[in-house]
């Protein structure tokens, strides 16, 4: 988010930055009544005391022996013209024998004095060091250098080993000082401070200062010569969205004495680059227990990484939802459509001497809607219409064009037109539907008087024929099977007879119900054949529809599978005495 102008911030966003800073002066306010009220009165002051009576100076190797941390006194060695040859360590404290640093080995060890010597023949590890550098800028500089890590390997009887100490060079008089600690600790620290994108900070309530950890700038995406943020300029650096809670993580931490905690959003400055997303723990620095809160202390964690993950998570979490939600919407409405255009027919058929049985699978992979449609109806003239068709595609688009040719193809029956005739009409309402609305289907029509089903086929898989146990998969019409309704007009399409005998059994199926991924059409046929025989160990099922409508249900269950991607149809016609 751009920073607006001085002046052009939204009334909200002025009304939280002045709570801010009210609060924050008036806790400066009570920090300085309350050092006023328990600062004591200065002393009167007396006369100094004679010199004659102050103990004597202390010498230069009193004050180095002095000095807690370990530190060796060296001075400089001049040639003619006056430049640094060499340096000789002349000296060195109580501390520095006690722990000469990380990795020093015997012949170096101080604890064996023998007097003054050049300082990297006694100690030869630290010669290709960043020591010699310091030494020479400190001579002639006169300035403190460091603290600075220096590392070098040493050997160790279990391989080499890397020592590290933290090291300062400071001016003496004509000499130099080095002092050192182990710095392993500190460089570990400000390195998992860094690893983890984290930095600590305390700001002191009297005098508005700031105690930051090394790590503060870059956590919060400041130059390195910018100046340091009290508590109210952190305020005028974070959205507006994050002001309130800013404001009340400050409010619980100084009034409240509690530990808090909010997430600030700080504005980067460009329109093209996202906020930088920090996690501030606060907690109140106090005079006493229970006391005054003095100082916030608190620790800044950068979050943006994973604010984002976050919100892209989020996100997706809820357009899974959405789409979810709309998958179901769209499985509910299709099988409302469906149960109203698919046929109940059980009864229907016998007075024209064929009984039918169906099963029906929703797509077992998708939202469960499919194209997938089937007919059979009585006509006044007493020959019976059947259809089995597959529409194109999935949901309520290949429902809704499903119910479309159904509705067309009953109107159309009726006109006691042949076959072929029909299959050509539907073919046209498909191809005037648009581009998309494509489905191959069997439209056949039973003549009882003749025992005959004509049937023409637009690229749909042709029925298969069970007479006396045995299956086969009927021949294509003359001239093969016409192309899928919707593709091209103006086509003519051609019929195929099968006459029927008592008992048998025509199967108008799908091809969602034998077609799987990357599979042959020739071995789909062929194991739909092997399932029809196998269900029907008998040669035929038993008479009446509860017999068709078992056997019809054992087909499929020999056929279906996890791996089935449409959904998938399977009509039997049993030809029986009227």
């Amino acid at each position: 988010m751009v920073p607006l102008p001085p002046g052009h911030e939204p009334a909200r966003s002025r009304l939280e930055l002045r709570a801010v800073h009210e609060l924050l002066e008036a806790q400066h306010e009570r920090v300085r009544v309350y050092a006023e009220q328990h600062t004591p009165a200065p002393a009167r002051a007396s006369a100094p005391p004679a010199p004659q009576d102050l103990p004597p100076s202390p010498s230069g190797h009193d004050l180095l022996e002095a000095m807690p941390i370990p530190a060796l006194l060296v001075a400089p060695v001049l040639h003619h013209e006056g430049g640094i040859e060499d340096f000789v360590h002349v000296g060195h404290n109580a501390a520095a024998r006690a722990h000469p640093g990380e990795g020093q080995s015997a012949s170096s060890s101080l604890s064996e004095w023998s007097g003054p010597a050049p300082l990297f023949v006694r100690f030869p590890a630290l010669r290709d060091t960043a020591l010699p550098g310091m030494l020479e800028r400190a001579c002639h500089d006169g300035v403190v250098q460091g603290p600075e890590s220096i590392a070098w390997f040493r050997g160790t009887p279990d391989g080499p080993a890397r020592s590290n100490i933290l090291m300062r060079v400071i001016p003496c008089g004509r000499h130099l000082l080095i002092t050192w600690e182990h710095g392993d600790p500190l460089r570990m620290a400000l390195a998992a401070q860094k690893l983890v994108k984290t930095c600590w900070a305390e700001w002191n309530l009297g005098d508005s200062g700031i105690q930051p950890s090394r790590g503060f700038r870059d956590v919060l995406g400041l130059d390195e010569a910018a100046p340091l943020p009290g508590l109210f300029d952190l305020a005028t650096l974070v959205t507006r969205d994050s002001l309130g809670a800013l404001y009340q993580m400050l409010y619980d931490v100084i009034l409240r004495k509690h530990t808090a905690e909010c997430e600030l959003h700080l504005r980067t400055g460009t329109a093209t680059e996202s906020d930088r997303v920090i996690r501030m723990v606060a907690e109140p620095e106090q005079v006493a227990p229970g006391a005054l809160v003095w100082a916030v202390r608190a620790v800044l964690i950068d979050v943006t990484s994973q604010w984002h993950r976050r919100t892209a998570a989020e996100h997706a979490e809820r357009e899974a939802r959405r789409q979810r939600q709309r998958a179901e919407t769209v499985a509910e409405v299709a099988d409302v459509l469906r149960e109203a255009v698919l046929p109940h027919f059980q009864g229907e058929l016998a007075p024209s001497g064929l009984e039918a049985a169906v099963v029906y699978l929703p797509d077992a992979t998708g939202a469960g809607v499919g194209g997938d449609w089937y007919k059979a109806r009585r006509l006044p003239d007493g020959r019976l219409l059947v259809g089995v068709g597959d529409a194109r595609g999935h949901g309520l688009d290949a429902v809704t064009l499903m119910a479309k040719l159904r509705y067309a193809l009953a109107g159309l029956a009726y006109t006691e037109q042949s076959v072929e005739q029909l299959t050509q009409w539907l073919n046209e309402v498909a191809c005037d539907d648009g581009i998309e609305s494509t489905a191959t289907s069997i439209i056949a029509r039973y003549h009882p008087e003749r025992a005959l089903l004509r049937w023409t086929c637009a690229g749909h898989p042709c029925p298969v024929l069970l007479r006396e146990g045995r299956a086969t998969q009927l021949p294509a019409p003359p001239g093969g099977s016409g192309p899928a309704l919707g593709v091209l007009s103006h086509i003519a399409y051609t019929a195929a007879e099968t006459p029927l005998a008592p008992g048998d059994i025509v199967l108008f199926y799908s091809d969602g119900l034998v077609e799987r991924r990357d599979s042959d059409p020739d071995l789909d046929t062929a194991r739909l054949l092997d399932a029809v025989e196998a269900a029907c160990p008998e040669g035929a099922p038993g008479p009446g529809h509860a017999a068709l409508q078992a056997f019809t249900q054992r087909v499929v269950r020999l056929l279906d599978s996890p791996h089935r991607s449409d959904d998938a149809t399977l009509l039997a016609l049993r030809h029986i005495t009227a």
